[in-house]
């Protein structure tokens, strides 16, 4: 059952691993199909590097497990998953990360602003990667935390957790925006850094807003 959608959330997930968003056993992957209504996720307690396709848990946007070959858990972060394709119908994956930056600012319950012009790209519509409150790992608090930010924007970070991304196309859009986070989030310790400590200046929403392919190109 949805073999594909299986082989692309592995992908993610052992990528993920390689590149260093997450270690050991923490994150966790899916991607929704928009025919069955069912979400493909990774399970719980799983070393990344022995996990395979058939690994991969179906359920059902109620939290019952459809299929699940190997026997295995879905992650118990499943109903934040479930809360995002709830809230933004148009989602089709979610990746969620423990990269280091990311997670440090998360820890110190800060938003990231709009350092580069090409967070534009990130769907952020108050110039900012936004922080969920906090929701204890695994409960529905956590699932009801991300509701709002979601709304804010593509990327988040979840308080004293993690980050999450997500996306209306692939599930390989959503691990991309989960890198963006990680390298803005770095960018920004570096300039805080370097700025001694100061806020630096960031791009304002509406500036960001603004951005379109250049007219002047002719195709």
């Amino acid at each position: 059952m949805l073999e594909a959608l299986k082989k692309e959330v592995l992908s993610v997930a052992k990528r993920a691993q390689k590149d260093g968003l997450c270690k050991h056993k923490s994150g966790n992957f899916s991607a929704h199909d928009s025919q069955t209504g069912y979400v493909v996720i990774s399970p719980t307690g799983v070393d990344r590097e022995k996990l395979t396709k058939q690994d991969m848990v179906v359920m059902d946007m109620e939290a019952r497990v459809v299929e699940s070959l190997s026997g295995l858990r879905p992650t118990s972060e499943a109903l934040m998953h479930l809360k995002l394709y709830e809230t933004r119908p148009e989602l089709r994956a979610v990746v969620h990360t423990h990269s280091m930056y990311a997670t440090v600012f998360a820890v110190l319950n800060r938003p990231i602003p709009a350092l580069v012009y090409e967070m534009f790209s990130l769907n952020c519509s108050k110039a900012r990667i936004p922080v969920a409150p906090y929701g204890r790992p695994g409960t529905p608090a956590l699932a009801e935390s991300v509701v709002e930010v979601c709304k804010e924007a593509d990327v988040f970070l979840l308080k004293g957790h993690g980050a999450v991304a997500v996306d209306a196309g692939t599930i390989d859009e959503a691990y991309l925006k989960a890198c963006y986070i990680e390298e803005l989030a770095e960018m920004y310790h570096h300039v805080l850094t370097a700025n001694g400590g100061k806020e630096p200046e960031a791009f304002p929403a509406e500036e960001l807003q603004k951005w379109e392919y250049p007219k002047e190109i002719r195709l």
